[in-house]
């Protein structure tokens, strides 16, 4: 495979397109592999799903998909990555729930960076030791794509470097970037045409540590699943009310901090629940969503009444610049 997008290459904006490149990178991906295993990190996400369903269409159970659950996904994500890899594409999927020991690593951690740290550093070691477990694989799969390349002195993103794992696993494989030629939307163009479901292919942008940067200060389990229990309220607002897809980011954050408020005639003590609703064609720029008055008005009722250790719901209108788009 090309280390540099030709310079007459076709963007991929139509499913003949996306056909045609899923055909070659077919033959590609035999000729490279043989009959030897692949080894991929499937986070369910855009890009490493895309790599997923082309290589199962390429060598089948060759292809061995770890999907880790660190305890940081959206509500029904990891029962989705199942459902469709495992029941759908028949994929030889190895699930490893590490909720407990992600969230034991961050108890009492407040500082961003140092929560970031831990959560990429405990994902590399969960990664590895199930590498270990396994024999015969000689090749890595990442969901490399050109803006990666693009933006990094070295070539590839350090977070889709293979040199991030220890040397006695990473020394083992080489790599496999079936997409690494492709931006974003093409990406998505090449899901559909592979058949993958639309709140896959489409799905808006997550941020690697998960919910652990919309959870701002220390992490507790029951703030992480207000935060979880929100957003997913969030989402299938959007969903109903016409905003999915038309939006390009829009999720909860529930900061480490109470306000007082009143529920059944009782005082409670409880957090606020932060929405953020974003566009952006650059990420550089960022501007402001204004919902409706409707939905922000049933998006406070519902997440108030349905979300324990809620009783305030707070809308960031804020673009950027000055703020960024993450709170963490």
């Amino acid at each position: 495979m090309p280390d540099r997008r030709p310079e007459n290459m076709e963007r991929i904006t139509t499913p003949a397109l996306a056909e045609a490149f899923i055909e070659e990178q077919l033959k590609e991906l035999r000729a490279q592999i043989g009959d030897k295993k692949v080894l991929l990190a499937l986070s369910g996400g855009v890009d490493s799903s895309v790599v997923a369903a082309l290589l199962i269409k390429a060598v089948g159970q060759q292809l061995v998909c770890v999907h880790v659950n660190h305890g940081l996904l959206r509500k029904g994500e990891p029962e989705q990555v199942i459902s469709v890899f495992r029941d759908t594409l028949g994929a030889n999927l190895i699930y490893v729930d590490a909720v407990d020991r992600f969230l034991d690593k961050l108890a009492g951690i407040s500082d961003p960076e140092q929560k970031r740290h831990i959560i990429g550093e405990e994902f590399i070691d969960v990664f590895a030791d199930e590498a270990r477990k396994l024999d015969g694989v000689d090749f890595l799969a990442q969901g490399t794509i050109w803006p990666d390349i693009l933006e990094s002195e070295g070539g590839i993103k350090a977070h889709h470097n293979a040199g991030g794992l220890p040397e006695d696993i990473a020394s083992r494989f080489e790599l496999v970037e079936p997409v690494k030629i492709l931006f974003k939307d093409e990406v998505r163009e090449v899901g559909r045409a592979l058949g993958l479901p639309a709140n896959m292919v489409d799905r808006q942008p997550f941020p690697g540590p998960g919910l652990g940067v919309r959870c701002p200060g220390a992490i507790t389990r029951d703030r992480l699943e207000a935060v979880r229990e929100s957003d997913a309220i969030l989402r299938e607002e959007f969903a109903k009310n016409g905003l999915e897809g038309k939006v390009w980011q829009y999720f909860t954050v529930v900061p480490d901090f109470k306000s007082t408020g009143v529920k059944d005639g009782k005082r409670t003590f409880d957090w606020p629940c932060i929405i953020r609703a974003i566009n952006t064609t650059d990420v550089m720029e960022v501007t402001v969503e204004h919902l409706p008055a409707e939905l922000i008005d049933h998006l406070v009722r519902r997440i108030t009444t349905e979300v324990p250790g809620i009783n305030r719901v707070l809308f960031d209108y804020t673009p950027k610049p000055p703020a960024t788009v993450e709170y963490e």
